[in-house]
């Protein structure tokens, strides 16, 4: 199940203050793309950024889960679902997006 217009749309809005967001569809989802590079995705009514060992403990200290694909139920370890306090707060949502960029640029540059 795709994500809504409107949830989309809340997205888009509290990220308007940073980059410009380029959505990408894909397999159901949503990808979020900023610099060429995609840092979350949007599953039915949820939002995942990207993590790995510079970030990924603070989700883990907020409860949150790795992305579950919907047809096979596999996850995707390196996204991980934004918690609600974050997304409520468009200025730590945008600093947790950069920190999410930040990776694929880092890997980019691998």
């Amino acid at each position: 199940m795709a994500a809504s217009t409107d949830y989309l749309d809340f997205i888009l809005d509290q990220l308007s203050n940073w980059k410009t967001i380029i959505t990408k569809r894909m397999f159901g989802c949503v990808g979020l793309y900023a610099d060429g590079l995609m840092f979350g995705i949007i599953a039915k009514e949820t939002i995942f950024f990207k993590v790995d060992e510079t970030n990924k403990e603070q989700y883990l200290n907020a409860g949150s889960e790795t992305l579950t694909l919907f047809k096979n139920k596999s996850t995707v370890a390196s996204f991980y679902e934004v918690p609600i306090e974050i997304l409520e707060d468009s200025d730590q949502f945008v600093v947790w997006a950069e920190a999410s960029l930040d990776i694929q640029k880092r890997k980019k540059s691998e």
